[in-house]
């Protein structure tokens, strides 16, 4: 059993943590856009789906098999950039062409920031 003080504490903290998720849409689980991190032996890259692959889902595994399988896939690449209203953003910067052959492996990537859908 929590103390008072700390009981109130507790409370306030996760009403701190709602309202955050509620008013920050970048920290809600409820993201369109998901992003990806392209691991191969030099560099690590991240990505999202273009809208023709959005139909292989969320799923890392789903993403790895589908580019063994083709052998390459378009991806958005996305990299942090200062919006409008001051605040930093993950933004798709171009399409880029990701080829199986030297592809170490695909994480999900999570960020803080709001991600801006690409079009």
């Amino acid at each position: 059993m929590l103390k008072p003080t700390n009981r109130r504490a507790f409370d306030g903290a996760l009403i701190a943590g709602i309202l955050m998720i509620t008013i920050n849409p970048a920290l809600s689980a409820e993201q369109t856009t998901k992003l990806f991190t392209i691991v191969t032996e030099s560099d690590e890259t991240v990505v999202a789906l273009t809208k023709e692959d959005a139909g292989l889902g969320s799923d890392a595994a789903a993403i790895s098999k589908a580019l063994r399988e083709r052998g390459a896939l378009i991806v958005w690449r996305y990299a942090v950039r200062k919006a409008k209203d001051g605040e930093l953003e993950q933004a798709p910067l171009a399409k880029i062409s990701v080829q199986a052959q030297g592809t170490s492996r695909i994480e999900p990537y999570r960020t803080p920031l709001r991600v801006v859908a690409a079009e």
